[in-house]
């Protein structure tokens, strides 16, 4: 994260630039799924829009809490999110159930969430989506990422309101983000969806554990 230990508000400093690069990251990585055929657009919008304003109420929260307590908290539910993904679940057909309710429904508490904690939010938009709309875990990615981008935007410029964005740095982000969402989606196609998930897993376990070792250190 962005210098966290360094300066009082420099959580609120990192979430809102990295919702900005996230979100625009995900925008762009969304055409390479795409032409990949790794995307639902119908499911996808259906989630975004339902989820955009709590989004953004999610966003404001995050701000005027402590941030080291939000850090914390968004690591300590990226481990119960990335354990929950390691579990067996019965295989997931590439065919979408389009239950709009239980989709608004389950796109309103993750948009409140990515919000708060000021994230795309991908590691959450992924599971729901497999679990609710039933997709498998390669289309579940692309997918997400419309709604990674609606959330990371509408977040980035809430805390770009409050000068706690720093667009330099996002640009940064946005650069390596784009080459290696190039390089993510190539292997994705490729790589076996158990395999997958269990990777997917692992690094939403891994990432979880290392923010809260950084958030308990400052």
């Amino acid at each position: 994260m962005v210098g966290l230990e360094k300066a009082p508000d420099a959580a609120h400093i990192a979430v809102g630039t990295t919702a900005l690069a996230v979100g625009l990251n995900a925008y762009i990585n969304s055409l390479i799924h795409l032409k990949k055929k790794n995307v639902d657009l119908k499911t996808g919008a259906v989630f975004a829009a339902a989820s955009l304003a709590d989004s953004a109420a999610g966003a404001y929260l995050g701000h005027i809490t402590p941030g080291t307590r939000l850090l914390a908290l968004f690591a300590v539910f990226m481990i119960a999110v990335g354990a929950s993904m390691a579990l067996p679940t019965k295989t997931h057909r590439n065919t979408p159930r389009r239950s709009k309710p239980k989709m608004a429904a389950a796109g309103i508490l993750v948009g409140f969430l990515s919000g708060y904690f000021g994230i795309g939010g991908g590691f959450l938009i992924v599971p729901t989506l497999m679990y609710v709309a039933g997709l498998e875990i390669s289309k579940a990615v692309g997918t997400s990422l419309i709604s990674v981008g609606t959330f990371g935007l509408a977040t980035g410029l809430i805390y770009a309101l409050y000068g706690k964005t720093l667009v330099a740095i996002a640009a940064l982000y946005l650069i390596g983000g784009v080459a290696g969402g190039y390089l993510g989606a190539a292997l994705a196609v490729k790589t076996p969806r158990d395999t997958l998930k269990k990777i997917y897993s692992a690094l939403i376990i891994s990432v979880g554990i290392y923010i809260l070792y950084k958030s308990l250190g400052a």
